[in-house]
């Protein structure tokens, strides 16, 4: 086959950046459509209990997941280093290194999902009339789970070597199975939750066959063989270098959501199904700036592996200026039609409507600041640094959260949706400015490094 690989070393940055970003914003919506297509058929058909269970999940499941993901993000960048460099070797034991890395890392968070679910829900403060339901979609959604890691770990190698259409096509084979399946189990076998878990699950199996099946018949080093899978000692290493440091900042920056999730179950099931529907909703706008935190990430590792640096320096600005301008548009969008777009979400209940739009007007309108901070995060990861930028994003958004919560929060005139959600906006905007700062730094070190080598 022809394989749709991208130079990303060559050529006017602009016009690559925007063909390349489109795809990777497209697949990033469908898989949000999976959570949002369980949302609304449960919203529609079984209620905004139902909403609430599915909803409050996504934390907790993200927080258990990030760690894992963080290893494929290493593999990603593993491999733009190798294709910038011509290292084909390097590039092939990264891939069959991959491989095996998503089964085992599938395979641990499959038997802790299962085991674990009804106990880390008590532990946000589930309330009990959806904590039945919550453990349940859980459980399920778990034991597909193994499928999304290969998903993730394959696509970020596709990526990487400058292919961000396939993703996008398997995705969208695979979305609209997931949509089927919603509307049988849920509307012909009333299986509510379960019926959702099950066809995210499935549907999921087939993204990751499909991304297999692409790595396998490619004429390059990614060329995946399943006779050659193993695990590279070195290629391993490096993974982790990048990947675990990746993963633990999301890990923990999803325990910062737990515990803003945990205080907005304090407020009771229909402040949770409003807040449930608006993240869905507000998922989208990030899905579309953190897609540019990705282009801005593998363009850097090619790069970074090319020696390019004065071509690194304009591939943050505009990155900059595309996510600001995205997020700043869709923010905005999202909030003015807020109210008909919860409706679709909730279809029992104007007052979580209202709560949802607290959140709508507190997180979407300024979630611009966010995009720039994940950016920032994505070229400091593409010059081969990960412990920096976690160390960076767990002060500045982990903790000062979680510090928020417990200082600010706990204050009886504080205690508030709004305040609450306030510690977004000046977590994202500290951390944004501090990392921006240190990736010039280690920029024109590097540079300089060069030149003297040179």
């Amino acid at each position: 086959m022809k394989d749709k690989n991208a130079d990303l070393t060559e050529g006017p940055l602009l016009k690559k950046i925007i063909v390349y970003t489109i795809p990777i914003i497209l697949t990033g919506v469908l898989q949000l459509l999976f959570n949002a297509a369980d949302l609304v058929v449960v919203g529609q058909y079984c209620g905004s209990i139902s909403v609430a269970a599915v909803g409050s999940t996504s934390a907790v499941i993200n927080l258990m997941v990030n760690l894992f993901i963080g290893l494929s993000v290493g593999a990603g960048v593993t491999v733009a280093h190798g294709l910038g460099a011509g290292r084909d070797e390097d590039v092939s034991r990264t891939v069959h290194t991959a491989i095996p890395t998503a089964l085992i890392s599938g395979a641990l968070l499959t038997v802790a999902g299962v085991a674990d679910a009804e106990k880390m829900l008590i532990l946000m403060g589930t309330p009990d009339e959806v904590l039945h339901l919550s453990a349940l979609y859980m459980k399920i959604y778990f034991c597909g789970i193994i499928s999304s890691m290969i998903y993730n770990f394959g696509s970020a190698i596709l990526r990487a070597a400058g292919d961000t259409k396939s993703p996008l096509i398997y995705l969208t084979v695979s979305g609209f199975l997931n949509v089927f399946l919603n509307l049988i189990f849920v509307l012909e076998f009333h299986l509510d939750v379960a019926g959702v878990a099950l066809a995210t699950s499935i549907s999921q199996t087939l993204s990751a066959l499909l991304v297999i099946r692409s790595l396998m018949k490619r004429d390059d080093a990614c060329k995946l063989s399943l006779k050659k899978l193993r695990i590279h000692k070195r290629q391993f290493l490096r993974i982790l270098q990048i990947g675990f440091p990746a993963g633990i900042q999301g890990a923990l920056f999803s325990i910062s959501n737990v515990i803003i999730q945990s205080s907005v179950n304090s407020f009771g099931a229909v402040v949770m199904s409003g807040n449930a529907a608006a993240m869905n909703i507000e998922g989208f706008v990030y899905i579309s700036m953190n897609s540019i935190s990705q282009t801005a990430l593998n363009f850097t590792g090619q790069n970074h592996g090319a020696g390019k640096y004065d071509r690194i320096r304009k591939i943050l600005v505009i990155c900059l200026a595309t996510v600001f301008v995205t997020g700043i548009s869709l923010g905005l969008i999202a909030y003015t039609f807020g109210r008909n777009l919860l409706a679709i979400y909730i279809t029992d209940s104007k007052q979580a409507i209202e709560y949802g739009m607290i959140r709508l007007a507190y997180i979407c309108i300024p979630y611009f600041l966010c995009g720039l901070m994940d950016v920032s995060t994505g070229m400091i990861r593409g010059i081969g640094y990960s412990v920096m930028p976690m160390i960076i994003t767990v002060a500045g958004v982990c903790g000062f959260r979680i510090m928020w919560i417990y200082k600010i929060f706990t204050m009886p005139q504080y205690h508030t949706l709004q305040s609450l959600y306030l510690s977004y906006t000046i977590s994202w905007s500290v951390t944004f400015l501090t990392e921006l700062v240190v990736f010039l730094i280690m920029l024109h070190k590097m540079k300089k490094k060069s030149t003297l080598i040179h």
